[in-house]
């Protein structure tokens, strides 16, 4: 009878066991959008995070995934899929709003430190003189400002009184070559690399050298809120990246180069409030936000 009683228990644990190590080996398949545009590179630093941080988590969670779509897809759509039952991508990032963080669930770590609410503008050569006049924003409103069509900060800007041509990324470069805006704002790593790209082709275009507009603009990691698991496995890698210091290596190494060459620090700032912010952003976080040095 023993003998019988020891080989049931140790059936019985030969299949609990089974249940972990299936449980263990299944992979975290994360899919991402390929982006809005061919070849498009703004997007790398947060890449390489996303991937750090699944790689960090490889030990407790096991083995994963991690591609791009198989279409582009422009921001809004890319978030009206990631809405649905079935969505082919379970991952965005994105900047957070009210509306954002109440369609979607968020992990509140600024993925930049919040240096994309720090704006370095394209103008044309022959505006500098009028742009060193622009000391507030009040003076802004005396702009135009191109913006992207939809993006999430063309509202702060309205909130301000401030006038914004929307277009298409693409002919932004264009349209302030051809006089039909007068600033471009642009994050603070992205605009050096914009600069290589379109500067042949739009010889009038220049970095605006003394002012840099700032607002919180916080860019996250959002998931359908079905996607519990994936969502704490990449917040899980996220914590461990900001205790070990990889989070911060990947952010100089994206956006330290930016910073000194565009001088960020003797740059006069106005601050604008982004009236979409949730109340819960961590803003009294120091750890999550780059501030430049005086």
């Amino acid at each position: 009878m023993s003998f019988i009683i020891h080989y049931i228990c140790a059936g019985l644990l030969a299949i609990l066991l089974s249940g972990v190590t299936t449980a263990s080996a299944e992979i975290t398949r994360v899919v991402y959008s390929r982006g809005e545009v061919a070849n498009d590179t703004r997007y790398q630093d947060v890449i390489e995070i996303l991937h750090t941080a699944l790689e960090k988590t490889r030990p407790q969670w096991g083995d994963y995934t991690c591609t791009p779509s198989t279409l582009m897809m422009p921001g809004k759509r890319l978030l009206r899929e990631l809405a649905l039952p079935e969505h082919s991508i379970n991952i965005a990032w994105y900047p957070t709003s009210k509306e954002m963080e109440q369609r979607f669930s968020a992990i509140r770590i600024p993925l930049r430190k919040g240096i994309l609410g720090y704006r370095v503008a394209f103008i044309q050569q022959k505006q500098q003189s009028r742009i060193n006049q622009i000391n507030s924003a009040e003076d802004l409103k005396e702009l135009r400002l191109g913006q992207g069509s939809g993006w999430s900060d063309n509202a702060i800007y309205a909130a301000h009184g401030i006038s914004v041509v929307q277009a298409q990324y693409t002919q932004l470069f264009k349209m302030l070559a051809a006089d039909r805006f007068d600033l471009f704002p642009r994050g603070v790593g992205e605009i050096l690399t914009e600069y290589q790209q379109h500067q042949a082709d739009n010889p009038e275009l220049v970095i605006e050298k003394n002012l840099l507009i700032y607002y919180p603009f916080p860019y996250y990691f959002f998931f359908n809120k079905e996607d519990r698991t994936i969502k704490d496995r990449i917040e899980a890698g996220l914590r461990i990246m900001k205790k070990d210091g990889s989070f911060d290596v990947i952010f100089k190494k994206y956006n330290q180069q930016a910073i000194d060459k565009l001088n960020l620090k003797s740059r006069r700032i106005i601050r604008l409030s982004n009236p979409n912010l949730p109340a819960d952003t961590p803003l009294n976080d120091s750890s999550l936000w780059y501030v430049p040095e005086k």
